[in-house]
């Protein structure tokens, strides 16, 4: 049970963004950064495809860093609305 919470305490640490480092960035920062994470999963699902890939694990770590970055922009939307 110990391993399991040390293996998803280092998997968290090593990989992905924080929702709180998210938050600094501008509006068009945040558009950019969510652009090259589409790119990034689109190539590491074509090295999936062709057997390529060394980090499975890294496909759902940029869809997580996706949604914090989607999560932020609407936050701010709301914020905004407001």
């Amino acid at each position: 049970l110990l391993l399991v919470f040390w293996q998803r305490y280092k998997r968290d640490k090593d990989e992905g963004m924080k929702a709180r480092e998210l938050r600094e960035f501008s509006v068009e920062e945040l558009q950019h950064k969510q652009q090259e994470l589409i790119e990034e999963l689109f190539n590491l699902r074509f090295q999936l495809a062709t057997g390529q890939i060394e980090n499975v694990g890294r496909i759902a770590a940029v869809r997580r860093d996706i949604a914090r970055v989607k999560t932020v922009q609407r936050e701010r939307q709301l914020q905004s609305a407001s």
